[in-house]
């Protein structure tokens, strides 16, 4: 095409609820006027939130129809109803993934690549986030570009991608940050965890140096500890992500059977140097297995050890977590909650290469359950100022169901 279409608001989001029920609910498309006006004024998946009424469906349906945008045909099947199919795929010569990010931008407004992934996994299997940018950068490459990408905003991690089909949505948290936190591995989880693994290596004993006494001036931490030392009974514990090891001790010295993992050989040989009570071992906590003297382990611990995965490795973390414990087994999850990821040049003196993400507690509570956890319990506590601290801090327990 050598000009695109310009589309108001309202005909954006009739093609685009178009396009989606397309892909998602091929057996009931095209849509009836009726499920067209459901679809457009869903509260998922749409930003903002619309409320259409059915004269706003006829007369924009009737429009697109006259600008060769819309087919309105037939039912074929049972009584003879009206349906619309979109015809805006031909028009633009839209290939499977270019049409998955062109429908989200619709339903949903500018979006970072990170998002519009997560976004369009109904509707297209991108590879990775590489193939979405590769995708919009071939949208934005055309004689007529359909996307375009947006400067960064002041405290923006990354850039968002926007539509050129007419004046685009501003959803309704605009004014708000947009914190994509699938941006900490746009280079792949690979290289995310080797970045994770050096700079840990680096500042192995630093880090223990500052932290390894923090506990007494962490009340309400304490108090969580030993819940999770009465729950065990002597049984194994673990903590996946133990850093120096202090916390695992802190267990082990109250009668748990405590062993610490983490993905740093650096931060296992400080651990080890320092605590003799413990076993101390190099692994991955996605890869955690049962201990060798029970079927499943008391508690699992990851105490900040999930604050440099992704948004959407969250789920997948949580159950790999949950899978090894015992039948009443605990998961006790700590990190920092927010919509925000820090990175980090330096630390304790050391050049690192890392990115915090704070994540949504709604969003951790719910893989916990979506793990099959019962009796979830969550804590939010404020920053403790006094050790510097800036950001509020999350814990999350869940119990494995007994049967």
């Amino acid at each position: 095409m050598t000009e695109l279409p310009v589309l108001e608001a309202e005909e954006q989001r009739i093609l685009g609820s178009l396009l989606e029920k397309q892909m998602t609910v091929p057996a009931s498309y095209p849509l009836s006027a009726n499920a067209l006006r459901t679809a457009c004024n869903q509260a998922s998946n749409r930003d903002p939130v619309v409320d259409y009424d059915e004269q706003t469906i006829a007369r924009v349906t009737r429009s697109l129809k006259e600008r060769g945008l819309l087919r309105i045909v037939w039912s074929d099947t049972g009584r003879r109803t009206l349906k619309y199919h979109q015809l805006l795929d031909d028009t633009l010569g839209l290939g499977p993934g270019e049409r998955a990010l062109v429908t989200v931008l619709l339903l949903r407004g500018p979006q970072t690549a990170g998002e519009l992934r997560a976004r369009t996994e109904r509707l297209h299997a991108f590879a990775d986030r590489s193939a979405v940018e590769e995708c919009l950068r071939a949208l934005a490459q055309r004689p007529a570009p359909l996307v375009r990408e947006l400067e960064r905003r002041p405290g923006q991690h990354d850039r968002r991608w926007v539509h050129l089909l007419g004046p685009a949505a501003q959803p309704a948290a605009a004014a708000a940050e947009v914190v994509d936190r699938d941006a900490v591995i746009a280079a792949g989880p690979e290289a995310r965890d080797a970045k994770v693994r050096s700079s840990y290596d680096e500042i192995a004993a630093s880090y223990a140096e500052h932290l390894v006494d923090e506990l007494p001036g962490l009340p309400f931490e304490t108090w969580l500890l030993g819940r999770v030392v009465d729950h065990a009974r002597g049984l194994p514990v673990v903590e996946v992500g133990c850093g120096p090891g202090h916390v695992t001790a802190y267990l082990s010295e109250r009668g748990a059977d405590a062993t610490g993992i983490d993905l740093s050989p650096g931060m296992v040989a400080e651990a080890r140097r320092r605590f003799a009570g413990p076993t101390y071992e190099v692994g991955d906590l996605r890869r955690l297995t049962r201990p060798a003297t029970s079927s499943g382990w008391a508690a699992v611990l990851g105490w900040y050890s999930l604050i440099h995965l992704a948004a959407s490795e969250i789920p997948g973390a949580v159950e790999a977590l949950a899978r090894p414990l015992a039948p009443g087994g605990w998961l006790v999850l700590g990190m920092h909650a927010g919509a925000e990821v820090r990175h980090l040049d330096e630390w304790f003196g050391h050049g690192v290469d890392l990115d915090f993400v704070l994540h949504d507690p709604a969003a951790v509570v719910a893989a916990v359950e979506a793990a099959g956890l019962v009796e979830v319990e969550w804590y939010r506590r404020g920053p403790v100022t006094s050790r510097g601290e800036r950001t509020q801090r999350l814990y999350v327990i869940g119990r494995r169901s007994e049967s």
